[in-house]
Parts: structure tokens; sequence; C-alpha cells
């Protein structure tokens, strides 16, 4: 078993000791909080769309205060990990209390790609692909309707990030890319960057190399996946690198013994411990 896989089982393994021992001494344990489910009647969208809210556990210092948000993509299958994740390094103040916002896709393909291909990750013509492109009208949705209402019922702050995972990768990029302001920070798991002809690959070195400065914190990462997932990402690195735009943070990590599909399990813990590594330091210093 590989050294990464180790070092996830004993945070967990080390979890369940604090908790027998903090129940040992009779101290009060700490609770997780149940998660909410909402429905969003989308105009944009014109469909009913449903989201996991995980909201930070209240106490007496925690009144007046906010928290970041995180809107997580594909929520139905990373909500879980996510929001133990915050649990957790919250709990211990490694990281800052956080909202977790989880998107469900009844239509992943429509909702996550930025434009129109029929052709599969093989290169051949796919009819499961014949609704791709509407990542611009998802993105209208979180912006103008998903934000406002978690403004208007919990209690965000203005720190705000937007994960995905594969095709959710390539959505993180591309509103990074053509709607800056949105968010602060970017966790690219795995990013399909083959999709359509390495549209979101080429957009990236379009855009970036327009900018001087930048902003924002952005976490990418790759599995040992086949194809061109390793490569790609690669390309995408030493472009960041070789522009050295000011203000950009920016950590690639390579997981050579994680499979497309285990790789959120160790990116998603690395990519919160390399966006909140400055609140740690400050936290500490307090």
């Amino acid at each position: 078993m590989s050294y990464r896989l180790n070092h996830f089982k004993y945070i967990f393994i080390l979890f369940s000791i604090v908790t027998v021992q903090a129940s040992a001494q009779n101290v009060e344990l700490y609770n997780h909080i149940s998660n909410n489910v909402i429905t969003i009647s989308s105009k944009i969208l014109n469909q009913q769309r449903k989201i996991y809210v995980h909201l930070p556990k209240h106490d007496s210092t925690d009144k007046g205060n906010t928290y970041p948000v995180l809107y997580l993509l594909d929520g139905e299958n990373h909500f879980h990990i996510v929001s133990a994740y915050i649990d957790y390094l919250s709990y211990w103040n490694v990281i800052p209390k956080t909202i977790v916002v989880g998107i469900i896709s009844s239509d992943r393909k429509k909702d996550l790609t930025p434009s129109h291909s029929l052709l599969n990750f093989d290169g051949k013509i796919d009819s499961a692909y014949k609704t791709t492109g509407g990542n611009e009208q998802f993105l209208q949705f979180i912006q103008q309707e998903l934000m406002p209402y978690v403004q208007a019922n919990y209690k965000p702050g203005a720190f705000k990030i937007l994960a995905g995972h594969s095709f959710g990768g390539i959505t993180a990029i591309n509103c990074m890319l053509t709607h800056p302001t949105m968010f602060d920070a970017y966790i690219a798991v795995s990013p399909s960057l083959w999709w359509d002809d390495k549209y979101t690959l080429k957009l990236t070195a379009q855009k970036l190399k327009e900018l001087s400065t930048f902003n924002k914190t952005f976490f990418y990462s790759t599995g040992n996946e086949g194809g061109s997932f390793r490569g790609d990402l690669q390309i995408l690195n030493s472009l960041i690198i070789q522009l050295d735009l000011k203000g950009f943070k920016h950590k690639f990590i390579d997981y050579p013994n994680e499979s497309h599909m285990t790789e959120p399990i160790p990116a998603y813990y690395d990519a919160l411990r390399f966006i909140f590594s400055d609140w740690e330091d400050n936290a500490a210093k307090k």
C-alpha cells in the first residue's frame, strides 16, 4: 500500500482515537452537523435543481462570524468526503470553518462542458455527448440564482472556492478564465483537458498570456489516467510557471498511484491545505 494511502488511513484512525480518548476523559464530543438538502427552482436552467449544504458547527465564539464557501461540482460523489475533511481540519484549527455547497447535475455533460462536441475520450463520435456545451448557462445559474440563495439563507463570507473533478475540473478552469471575479480560489482535480481538441487548455494559454497579474489561487492535479491526462496537465503547469503571473498562487500535484476515481480523496485534502495555508500560518500566530 502506498505511503499516501497509509497517510489518509492514519487520519481517520487518529480521529477515531481522539474521539475515544475524549469520551474517556468526559470531554464534550464534537458532533457533525446534519446536511441540508434544498431544491432551487431555476429560471435560467428551466428545472428544479437539488443542492446539498453543509454548515459549520456554531458555538459561542461564532456570533456575527461569516464563513468561506466552497461550491463543489459533482456533489453527489464528493460532498461527504470534502465536508468531512473540512470538519476535521477546522476542528483542529488548521483551516477556517467553511460552508460546503454541493451542486447536483442531472446532465453533467451539459453542465460541465464549455463547448459543444460529439467526440468522446477515444476521439469517436458519441451520441451521449449531444447535449454538451451548457457550461456558460450553468455558471450563470451559480452566479445569479445559487449564490444569492446562499447569501440570503446562510452566513457566507467574501471568500469563495469552486472545486471540480474531471469535467468539473475544466468547469473550474473555464470559470477562472471567463468569470474571474466569481471565485477567489479554484480546484481542478484531473480536469478533462482532452475535451474538444483541448479547448480548455488552448483557452488557458490565450487568456493567461493577456494578463500580467492574476490574484487567484489555483490547485490542479492528475492521477495515473491513460491518454493525454498527465501530459496535458504538465503542459498546463509549464505554461503557468513560464508566465509567472504576479499574485497567482498555484500548485500542481501528480498522484501516480491514484486512479481517476480515487485521486479526489488525497487531492481535495491537499487542495484545502494549500488554499488555506496562509490562514493556518496566521492562526498559529494568534
